[in-house]
């Protein structure tokens, strides 16, 4: 019997892809199969051919130069992307890919690379890093556990809700309690890690999301997650 397919489409693995972001899409892959789909991955790297077929986007991080390689890239597909988002298919995007999905990030020696507008946020470089574990709280999710570190510090604009509250840590800047931002199914976060292996409700929401969306409904069995149980108490522990 054929399995019912879920296409995955990766952002740009080759220059934004940092502190283990990669393995966000390896916990799709590997839940999806457990969950009895079948997982088609799609790395869309520079100059390659968008799909017309996305159910997930996942996307990492990455330094200043290779948001710079990337850039106008990603605002020639931006139109692509907006249309998927507001169709509401299910993103996940990661520090710099995350500031890219916003209206800019100014660098700091002060280029400012225009972003594709998904999320209403802007970024700024500064000399203060913000690095270490995070413990931030969402009301569906619960507890959302990783690690951040990012220079650049972000700001939600009145259209845009955070993603997360924080507990421990920093999140999108040193002046207010918010991480992340979300527009619809699209959420931005600083969260590396990565995220997705000890925050597996998170992963099932943009399982969840997808499979309803293609497919009507999602009915399955529940998947044992005591190892990332056991992973999510430690981490939690841990000092900033």
């Amino acid at each position: 019997m054929t399995k019912p397919t879920i296409t995955v489409l990766q952002l740009y693995p080759k220059d934004m892809n940092i502190y283990g972001d990669y393995g966000n899409l390896l916990v799709i892959q590997r839940r999806l199969e457990w969950y009895g789909y079948e997982p088609t991955i799609i790395h869309y790297n520079v100059g390659d051919v968008f799909p017309s077929d996305v159910d997930i986007i996942i996307g990492g991080g990455g330094q200043d130069s290779g948001q710079e390689v990337i850039h106008a890239d990603l605002l020639k597909i931006g139109p692509k992307l907006k249309i998927l988002a507001e169709k509401n298919v299910p993103m996940l995007l990661v520090c710099g890919l995350y500031q890219l999905f916003g209206n800019f990030f100014k660098t700091l020696n002060g280029k400012t690379l225009r972003g594709i507008g998904i999320l209403d946020v802007e970024t700024i470089g500064t000399h203060e890093r913000l690095i270490g574990n995070i413990v931030t709280n969402h009301p569906d999710f619960g507890d959302i556990i990783g690690y951040e570190n990012h220079s650049g510090q972000t700001f939600l604009g009145q259209h845009a809700e955070p993603f997360a509250t924080v507990i421990k840590g920093a999140g999108n800047n040193s002046k207010d309690s918010h991480e992340g931002a979300r527009f619809k199914n699209v959420i931005g976060t600083y969260l590396h890690g990565s995220i997705l292996p000890k925050n597996p409700k998170l992963a099932d929401f943009l399982i969840h999301t997808a499979v309803t969306k293609k497919y009507g409904d999602f009915s399955t069995d529940i998947i044992d997650d005591h190892f990332a149980d056991m992973a999510r108490a430690i981490a939690s522990e841990r000092p900033r």
